[in-house]
């Protein structure tokens, strides 16, 4: 029988799995409010999963409980007992109970929390009001995106689980929405109240190449050039189709840490970490794989130049199913 914090994160995977497949359907007309919606649903149960994880699978500890009120006297007892829904069942932890405790432990981080925080205000907009600005769009797109980045990372962080056999991302707005003409955009005060809102959770600070973002801009150009740096590209099911060539800047985004870089995020994330052969064997077999790594040339038309490698902050989790995490 399958452990119930098991249960509950296959549940938690297969909400986020429909959100971002009603997302990435362009004729859904209620696509944005029911994105919001179920990835919501996601994190709660993910969130409850690892709760009851880091308590043994007993859900005694999943409930809300009450003081109860002493038959002898109007003054409340020490004796708690589980607050009910309406129903009668079990009152759960609320998401932002949960988050609370994660956070303060260290086991979510800040910017998780603050992109949680945006995807809430935009859900509880979306179920309470509704939302007619374009910009509305365009901000669930960011927010989204770096909560299904989000979601990946903590799933692999806490479960070592990887997410690669479902099609996790969210399908870029360039490809859904195409507008024909700029125009003005008419904000109602509920809408600008929700982007100041979300600016003030985002800091110039934030690191693109971070595990964990606030947000995420996603960008899709298609355009007519005869550059030589340009971006050629063609949308196909053709499996024998040219693959996307990349300019060295898009090269260095997606690979952004150097070897140095990425061993000083392991020291810092694992216990007793050492410079042995041990990593250097792991480190050398993920480099080889476009995912996580990317070797360049001094002398692209050179195969004999010398050769640096780089790295995408993913690499990450690959090296937790080796190490020992220090806060572990």
């Amino acid at each position: 029988m399958k452990a119930r914090c098991k249960e509950l994160l296959d549940r938690a995977i297969a909400a986020t799995v429909a959100a971002i497949e009603i997302y990435n359907k362009p004729a859904f007309h209620y696509r944005e409010e029911a994105f919001a919606v179920l990835a919501i649903n996601g994190w709660e149960l993910l969130l409850k999963a690892k709760w009851l994880s880091d308590h043994g699978n007993d859900l005694a500890f999943l409930y809300v409980r009450q003081p109860v009120k002493s038959k002898a006297a109007s003054t409340k007892g020490t004796k708690p007992r589980i607050k009910r829904t309406r129903s009668g069942n079990p009152l759960t932890h609320s998401l932002d109970f949960l988050i609370k405790k994660f956070v303060e432990s260290g086991a979510l981080d800040g910017n998780a929390w603050k992109n949680l925080e945006a995807l809430l205000e935009l859900r509880d907009s979306a179920i309470h009001f509704y939302n007619r600005s374009p910009v509305f769009a365009q901000r669930l797109q960011e927010i989204g995106a770096a909560s299904v980045k989000n979601f990946a990372a903590a799933v692999g962080d806490w479960f070592k689980r990887d997410l690669s056999e479902f099609n996790f991302y969210v399908m870029p707005l360039a490809f859904v929405r195409l507008s024909s003409r700029a125009r003005a955009v008419v904000l109602n005060p509920e809408e600008k109240n929700f982007l100041a809102f979300v600016e003030g959770l985002e800091t110039k600070q934030d690191d693109p190449a971070a595990r964990y973002s606030v947000s995420v801009n996603v960008e899709i150009r298609f355009t007519r050039s005869k550059a030589k740096d340009a971006l050629g590209v063609q949308v196909t099911n053709n499996p024998n189709a040219p693959q996307i060539r990349l300019t060295e800047e898009h090269v260095r985004e997606k690979y952004p840490w150097d070897y140095d870089r990425l061993t000083v995020e392991c020291r810092k994330r694992y216990a007793g970490f050492k410079l042995v052969q041990k990593f250097h064997d792991i480190r050398k077999s993920l480099a080889a794989d476009a995912r996580f790594g990317h070797v360049r040339l001094l002398d692209p038309g050179n195969p004999k130049s010398p050769k640096k490698p780089f790295f995408n902050p993913n690499i990450i989790a690959e090296f937790d199913k080796h190490y020992t995490r220090a806060n572990a």
